[in-house]
């Protein structure tokens, strides 16, 4: 059945290009500056995720940028042109003023092409928790939802994509304020790894502290015991800051708890890498609350 609006999202959402291609979803795409060079957004330079990591590893501090309301509107106009809707599925407003962009593009859109409705959903979400989220609204879509349907289904589900992750290096924490000088030095010294997640205001929040690795991933699983509301069908998104070998512990974990399921897994992309930092590891699934 023909999806009656278009879909549009932002490289947040961590998800590879063919996921875009094979859903028919226009990705925006968001950009960084690195040691002076602006890669990424709608001109900027390209960079494999492995070179990202590995500059980073090696002291590399990037600094993201938001996409504007004009970028944004230059991807919605031709949709509009066409006399298509869009449904817009945005970066958490709780991380980034990317959703305040959409907001303006749209109504300008709107403004100049009466009769045209143009949805902004702010997610809530970040990273393949967005992806996730994503993923569940393009399905309930391509049933045949209106966009006016398809836009309150996406604002039920938004805070039941329940996001945990860890993290390797405190240092890029301690650089977001999400924890102090101190505290990173101290957590770097001990091997002390926080387990952070998106509440549901779509904020970044620590929540425990684990001594080492091994620890933090295990309290993954067990916060996902905790909420989990998972149907068979229902899929399990892991995303990661090149860390294969944690991805594996972690799918063996799962896999202990729920037996063989689709678990799809992707990198973190560099502009939520950008602030998680190399080692960040992240599980994604449908629960009752955040």
């Amino acid at each position: 059945m023909k999806r009656k609006f278009a879909i549009l999202t932002d490289s947040a959402c961590d998800l590879p290009a063919a996921y875009y291609e094979e859903h028919d979803i226009e990705c925006i795409p968001l950009g960084f500056v690195m040691d002076g060079v602006s890669y990424g957004g709608e001109d900027g330079a390209k960079i494999d995720d492995k070179d990202f990591y590995a500059r980073l590893r090696g002291g590399a501090l990037p600094k993201t940028f938001q996409i504007t309301p004009d970028q944004a509107k230059a991807h919605i106009l031709p949709h509009a042109e066409k006399g298509e809707d869009v449904l817009i599925v945005s970066f958490s407003s709780g991380l980034s003023g990317t959703y305040g962009s959409y907001l303006a593009a749209a109504k300008d859109v709107e403004t100049a092409y009466l009769g045209r409705k143009i949805a902004v959903v702010d997610s809530l979400c970040a990273s393949l928790g967005e992806g996730l989220f994503l993923d569940y609204i393009a399905k309930y879509a391509d049933g045949g939802a209106s966009l006016g349907e398809t836009e309150t289904y996406a604002l039920g589900l938004r805070t039941h994509i329940c996001h945990y992750f860890t993290v390797e290096d405190l240092n890029h924490l301690k650089r977001g304020g999400r924890v102090s000088a101190s505290a990173a030095f101290l957590g770097t010294l001990l091997n002390v790894k926080p387990v952070l997640h998106v509440d549901e205001a779509g904020h970044l929040i620590p929540l425990e502290k684990k001594l080492g690795r091994k620890k933090s991933i295990t309290a993954l699983v067990s916060h996902m015991k905790e909420l989990q509301i998972l149907t068979p069908t229902d899929p399990i998104f892991i995303s990661h800051g090149d860390c294969e070998d944690d991805v594996e512990t972690l799918i063996k974990a799962i896999k202990a708890e729920y037996g063989e399921r689709e678990i799809f897994v992707n990198m973190i992309g560099s502009v939520i890498g950008t602030h998680s930092g190399a080692g960040t590891l992240a599980v994604f699934f449908r629960g009752r609350h955040r």
